[in-house]
């Protein structure tokens, strides 16, 4: 009996050498290195998934922001065009007894431009300002011994930044030399 489990065991051996290629003895080494190789291809899928889930996280973030900023930005652009008006009223001249009316638009203009200012809003200063095409358009060029070539002379419509980008660009009037 005891040659039959010797024998036994061999034909295991052989059987495990026939389908691997290897001595029995070589084959926990083999199967180890089997799981290594399987363990690191694992753990390279595994970070790799976890690198395209933070940057798919990131890019998220990215566009949400975007998205954000794109909406509060139409609706400061929107806003614009009542604080102008606000500001041709206030230009305008007006009776004596229209000064509480006058003083409601002042109040107004001013709750406007401080919403504009705590998100982020400022106005350009451009009248005396060299012209630049990155912040002002030019709608008149009116020839000017008074002024230097390319100065902006007047104001006809205010521009704004957001942050540090434009928001709209000031509408000016630019001096040119005859």
């Amino acid at each position: 009996m005891s040659d039959h489990s010797t024998t036994g065991d061999e034909t295991v051996a052989d059987q495990a050498e026939a389908s691997t290629g290897a001595p029995a003895a070589d084959q926990p080494d083999a199967a180890l290195e089997a799981l290594q190789r399987e363990k690191d291809e694992l753990k390279d899928r595994l970070l790799r998934t976890a690198a395209d889930f933070q940057n798919f996280r990131n890019r998220v973030d990215r566009e949400r922001r975007e998205l954000l900023e794109s909406a509060a930005t139409d609706v400061l652009l929107d806003i614009l065009p009542i604080v102008d008006n606000f500001e041709r009223a206030l230009q305008a001249p007006a009776p004596a007894e229209a000064e509480a009316f006058r003083r409601g638009i002042e109040l107004i203009h001013k709750q406007m431009l401080d919403l504009l200012r705590k998100r982020g809003v400022t106005p350009l200063d451009t009248v005396g300002a060299d012209f630049d095409p990155k912040f002002h358009q030019a709608v008149i060029h009116e020839v000017s011994d008074e002024h230097r070539e390319g100065e902006v002379m007047q104001q006809l419509q205010r521009g704004y930044m957001l942050a540090d980008r434009l928001l709209r660009p000031a509408m000016v009037k630019v001096a040119k030399r005859s």
